[in-house]
């Protein structure tokens, strides 16, 4: 199951719930989508019958849930996609879980870390690596730094650039 969104809070009184969006693809909520929630260590499907945007924040409207009594228990609640719901990539573009706990290699095999967290700060990602020692390097998604990722293996070479590990 992967995290889509956060129920922030209620709207209205026709069971529609305020969302935050946790993934780049806005069709992940259109009408007719089921999302998941837990609840009491269940999986709980929901179908989505009314979605709008505004001030971006995204407000979805389920399936059987009419009244604001009906969705009050949800505040605060993350919605999930199974697996088999994520959205193709097109080609060297990867889901933040296959890249995630990478172990990463210079060209030459020296060990540089495990890739613990990622940053999107605008132009390009940026991979978050820590080594045994608790060292972190900021490993820049770009051609000339990332030459091969091998999300099967969990394995990223990169080649050395000057600066990335001062």
């Amino acid at each position: 199951m992967f995290i889509v969104g956060e129920i922030i809070n209620t709207q209205g009184l026709r069971g529609e719930v305020k969302v935050r969006r946790i993934t780049d693809f806005e069709e992940r909520f259109q009408i007719g989508k089921t999302v998941y929630f837990y609840e009491n260590d269940m999986v709980s499907p929901l179908i989505i019958d009314g979605f709008r945007t505004r001030k971006n924040m995204d407000y979805l409207h389920f399936e059987a849930y009419t009244t604001i009594d009906d969705v009050e228990h949800l505040k605060g609640a993350y919605l999930y996609i199974q697996e088999e719901q994520l959205t193709p990539l097109e080609e060297n573009a990867y889901y933040y879980y296959e890249i995630i706990g990478c172990q990463v290699y210079t060209s030459d095999g020296t060990v540089i870390g495990t890739i613990t967290s990622i940053l999107s700060p605008g132009a390009n990602d940026v991979w978050v690596t820590e080594d045994k020692e608790g060292n972190e390097y900021l490993i820049p998604y770009i051609e000339d730094v990332v030459k091969e990722v091998d999300t099967r293996n969990k394995q990223v070479i990169i080649e050395r650039m000057e600066g990335l590990f001062e």
